[in-house]
């Protein structure tokens, strides 16, 4: 599998991404600038965290209106996997990839510590590989990662199983104390009507190694590999 992370300036996970995607045997990854005109080919596109332009209008505001983001939306609309993390969340909300749109956490604090998130759906390239119910241990970094949708985009998201990944306590139950943010309905990750295009708050990027203090990140990258040879 060939895979893009894409570089904006005021990104910072993308060197942690093209690490966590170099762990995976099969993988060759690849920076892809800002400002290029093409992604040559990737199976997967990766649009990492980090603070892009410097967050100036709004989070992902200006990176949405990037050169490279016409090749983004091609490989998108190819039913290639594209998949958000943080930063890249914002951009493809702000794209109009995804629907809804980010607001300041609830405690209008940057939010930096480990959470609990529920695998909501197995049917997209991200989750392929986990189970429903599965509960997975992210770390989160972001001061904007209270999503909001109208009520009829969030009915439309629950009856479609468009929501992945929701927040939720170690044991799996949902609770106010395990949101981080505020998120309407707890959550942490959606998908695009095609399935191919997730985006989601948590870095899988920062827990693919023991080390790191997780390694349920993997599931996610084991599971985009499976899906590119499928």
């Amino acid at each position: 599998m060939n895979a893009a992370v894409v570089v904006f300036p005021g990104s910072n996970c993308d060197a942690d991404t093209l690490h966590a995607l170099g762990t995976v045997d099969g993988v060759r990854a690849r920076f892809a600038w800002h400002a290029d005109a093409a992604l040559d080919g990737a199976d997967l596109v990766v649009l990492p965290g980090g603070f892009s332009y410097g967050d100036y209008l709004r989070t992902g505001a200006m990176a949405a209106h990037a050169p490279i983001m016409r090749a983004v939306r091609a490989h998108a609309a190819q039913g290639r996997p594209l998949l958000g993390i943080c930063n890249g969340f914002q951009i493809l909300l702000e794209a109009g990839l995804l629907p809804g749109a980010m607001l300041p956490n609830a405690s209008t604090r940057f939010c930096c510590r480990w959470v609990h998130v529920r695998v909501e759906s197995a049917r997209t390239p991200c989750t392929a590989a986990a189970r429903p119910g599965q509960v997975l241990r992210l770390p989160i970094a972001h001061g904007e990662g209270n999503y909001r949708i109208d009520p009829d985009g969030l009915d439309d998201l629950r009856s479609r199983e468009r929501v992945i990944f929701r927040y939720v306590s170690e044991d799996g139950g949902r609770a106010p104390a395990a949101n981080p943010n505020g998120s309407v309905d707890d959550i942490a990750g959606i998908c695009n009507e095609g399935r191919n295009v997730v985006g989601l708050m948590p870095h899988p990027e920062r827990a693919t190694e023991a080390v790191l203090g997780s390694e349920c990140g993997r599931v996610l990258w084991d599971s985009l590999l499976a899906a590119v040879r499928a």
